[in-house]
This record gives C-alpha cells, sequence and structure tokens, in this order.
C-alpha cells in the first residue's frame, strides 16, 4: 500500500495509467470508456448520508448489502430529477457500497460484486478485494462522493464521472484493528470514470472503471 494515501489502490499501473478526458468533474459529459479503479472509506463525525432519491431499477434478486457500523460512504448531489440517469446514479453507489461490503468481508467473489460489475471492471475488481485480503487488511471511516456527471449513451449505455474525498477514510489491520491515518492532502481527492451498461433485468453494471488521485477538478 502507497504510505501517503488512504485506500490500497486496485491497480498501481493502470490507475497511473488511466486516460481522462472530462472537461468538469460535475458536468454532464463521460468519456465512453475507460480503465483501472478504485474506491474509497473513515467515520466522519456529523456527516449524513445522502442515497438517490429514485430506486435503482426493478430487478430480481438484487443482493443485500450491509456496511459494518464503521464503514460509511456519502453520496452528495445524487440527484438529478431524471429517472434514468438517478436509476444510474443508484447502481453506482450500490456497486461502491458492495465493492466495499466485499473488502470487509474478505470475498472477492461476493455475490453483490458480480451483481454491479461486469467484463475487465469486474475482473479488477476481485483483484483488487483479492490484495486487501491477502494483505490482511480491510476498511474504516467515511468517504464523500461528489460531483456526479452523466452522459447517456444509448438507452443501454451511459458515462459517469464522480469525485470522492477519502480524507477520512482508512486502510484497517484486519487482525489487530490498527488503522493506517494519514494525513490528508491532494491525493485523498480522486476522480472516476465509468462505462454503465443495462442489463436485461434493468441493472445499471459497471463494465469499465478508471481512478485518477490528486486530480484538480475534484480537489476544493
Amino acid at each position: 500500500m502507497e504510505s501517503h494515501v488512504n485506500r490500497r489502490p486496485m491497480s498501481l499501473a493502470l490507475a497511473a495509467a488511466a486516460t481522462l478526458v472530462l472537461s468538469a468533474c460535475g458536468a454532464d459529459e463521460a468519456p465512453s470508456s475507460a480503465k483501472g479503479t478504485v474506491e474509497g472509506t473513515e467515520k466522519g463525525e456529523g456527516a449524513q448520508k445522502e442515497s438517490p432519491s429514485a430506486e435503482p431499477s426493478k430487478a430480481a434478486g438484487r443482493p443485500e448489502i450491509k456496511l459494518p457500523d464503521d464503514i460509511e460512504n456519502v453520496f452528495e448531489g445524487w440527484e438529478t430529477g431524471d429517472k434514468t440517469k438517478d436509476a444510474i446514479l443508484a447502481d453506482v453507489s450500490h456497486r461502491i457500497d458492495a465493492t466495499d461490503y466485499a473488502i470487509a468481508k474478505a470475498d472477492p467473489e461476493l455475490e453483490a460484486v458480480k451483481f454491479y460489475y461486469q467484463g475487465r471492471a469486474l475482473v479488477e475488481a476481485q483483484d483488487w478485494i483479492l490484495g486487501y485480503k491477502k494483505d490482511g487488511l480491510s476498511i474504516t471511516g467515511t468517504v464523500r462522493f461528489h460531483s456526479p456527471g452523466i452522459e447517456v449513451f444509448s438507452k443501454n449505455a451511459a458515462g459517469v464521472t464522480y469525485c470522492s474525498d477519502e480524507s477520512k477514510g482508512f486502510a484497517k489491520d484486519r487482525e489487530t484493528g490498527k488503522v493506517d491515518k494519514n494525513d490528508p492532502s491532494d491525493r485523498s481527492h480522486i476522480l472516476y470514470s465509468a462505462r454503465v451498461e443495462k442489463t436485461a433485468t434493468g441493472v445499471w453494471q459497471t463494465t469499465e472503471l478508471s481512478s485518477e488521485r490528486g486530480n484538480a477538478k475534484c480537489v476544493s
């Protein structure tokens, strides 16, 4: 794990090589494809969790996701008023929670992960979760996700960007419970770019995902 960042990256090479062509973090623009990944979490005092106002598309067999008490993801501005975009953001938020749930349970094969990821993104996410397990790490704290942007390409495909603030999210030793706290820096802020595709049952799965730490669009 990098000593100066809060969360263990899925793939340092992929994260470093990720190319992002977004003009602004909150703009309704997003690339059609991407690579790589990371996702965030520490318990922040006074933080209030904002969930998407719109329920995700009705789909059979949605897995239950229950984060431990010391892990919280806060979604700010995760509402657009557009039914399709809000359904997309709802499933993106569930994918983020599913990833953290799998890390907490040390289970890269968790059904919730396979439910919200597909293709290359699924393989990379499972490798990332496995890395935590092999290193004997979990996560703790609160991560703030904000400034989402969406471009709908078709009825079954879209691009999504968003920022995260991991200044209150940390890695935790699974055996001792020791938290690896680091001072906040620009690298605590991450820009994500994802491609999502809608399944026949109405789930917006993430098929490609990239991230860039310290991106100026998310540092504010």
